[in-house]
């Protein structure tokens, strides 16, 4: 869609002035020509942006129509998404209303809610077989974190991004359960040595 508004911009904008058959200019007036070039000007670049748009909802859409596996949503997540630090610090200790899956994928970037969900509405799309839900594990005083975990051969595995914590970012398992994990997680995570409840979110 870019490609076709550049091609008609540079066809009708910036086409050289034709000439007649004797070598004489155009006889079109100067001021119609003026007003011609303003007007093709103004309507590229009002159409530009909204095919821009439509190029990155295709975009989201048809990358992850060609994704088979959660394997090729890790190597994403590993390669192209970051943590969003300034509103991890932000928002610390409170739960912020989640970026669409559309958004993440744009910004690529965010903090763990955000991953969770995105995710978890990637994952249900690659297989629904995968069953994937979003995973809280509770503190106490308010502190929460959220993973996203999928089934696979009936074992849990557990993808968590957006965190500050390098040793805790990835998938992890397989698991027998979220017990499993919450052991895991325990022994693993630098600072947070005491989940006190694991749980889907309903």
């Amino acid at each position: 869609m870019v490609f076709f508004f550049l091609e008609e911009f540079q066809r009708h904008v910036l086409r050289k002035p034709s000439f007649s058959g004797r070598g004489g200019m155009d006889s079109q007036p100067k001021q119609t020509k003026t007003v011609g070039f303003k007007t093709k000007c103004l309507s590229i670049l009002f159409l530009l942006p909204v095919a821009c748009g439509i190029v990155f909802v295709k975009s989201y859409d048809e990358t992850v129509s060609r994704w088979k596996s959660y394997k090729d949503l890790e190597r994403w997540m590993a390669k192209d998404f970051s943590l969003d630090a300034e509103r991890f610090k932000r928002f610390e200790g409170t739960l912020p209303p989640p970026r669409t899956p559309e958004e993440t994928f744009k910004l690529k970037s965010g903090i763990y809610i955000d991953a969770a969900v995105f995710a978890k509405e990637v994952l249900n799309r690659i297989d629904p077989s995968y069953r994937a839900q979003i995973v809280v594990l509770f503190f106490g005083r308010g502190v929460n974190h959220y993973v996203c975990s999928l089934n696979k051969d009936g074992r849990i595995f557990i993808m968590d991004y957006g965190t500050p914590y390098r040793a805790m970012v990835g998938v992890h398992g397989p698991f027998n359960s979220l017990e499993d994990y919450r052991l895991f997680f325990e022994k693993n995570h630098p600072t947070l040595k005491n989940v006190r409840a694991i749980t889907y979110l309903r």
